[in-house]
């Protein structure tokens, strides 16, 4: 039996700080489904789920909290600077947000869907199957400052954040299309605009 395939799909990403929030609410207000990886790695491991089951026999009982629910700080402090702890939790988390975005992305109906992938670059060899791929691009000074301002840390943590992702260029590499958002709204309201206008004829053109 034939695998479903979905319909056109753009995968969103960029570095942290970015702008792909903002971004994808420029889409979400044009109609367009947005599927976020950060929201199905919440929900892969909810209460109940076969996620949650596979972290429980792999890491044991102490990384829930008292209702049941994973508990992320816990589950940090755990995997911090272990990277064999990290890979057993990337292990179980990741296959099922990739699961979890084609099966949305099939199901999806609008002309066209984005799915927001914040490690696309570090895993775009499971994503092969995406049409196009948006990259939202800020300067590291612009990241920086955004992180500082945003959640309160001091500089050299706000760094590592930054350098624990793929590096600027390696996105870069990925991108058919690239929004430059140096916090302008004015210009990010034309670029998704221009954007939108351009997918729905590659949309129209798959069909």
């Amino acid at each position: 039996m034939n695998t479903p395939r979905p319909g056109y799909v753009v995968a969103l990403t960029g570095g942290i700080a970015a702008g792909k929030s903002a971004v994808s609410k420029r889409f979400e207000a044009l109609g367009i489904h947005v599927y976020d990886a950060d929201i199905a790695a919440r929900e892969v491991i909810a209460p109940g789920s076969d996620g949650l089951h596979a972290v429980v026999d792999h890491f044991g009982t102490g990384v829930l909290d008292a209702q049941g629910q994973l508990d992320r700080a816990a589950m940090r402090q755990r995997v911090f600077g272990n990277d064999e702890e990290r890979r057993a939790l990337e292990a179980i988390i990741h296959p099922r947000v990739r699961a979890w975005l084609h099966d949305h992305a099939i199901a999806d109906h609008g002309p066209y869907c984005l799915l927001a992938i914040p490690l696309l670059a570090e895993n775009m060899a499971r994503y092969r199957w995406v049409d196009r791929v948006l990259v939202v691009d800020a300067p590291e000074a612009v990241q920086l400052d955004r992180l500082l301002r945003r959640d309160g840390i001091d500089k050299a943590l706000a760094m590592r954040m930054i350098e624990r992702q793929a590096s600027r260029a390696d996105r870069l590499k990925l991108a058919d299309d690239i929004v430059e958002n140096h916090g302008d709204e004015a210009e990010l309201d034309v670029a998704v605009e221009r954007l939108n206008q351009q997918y729905l004829a590659l949309a129209r053109a798959k069909c």
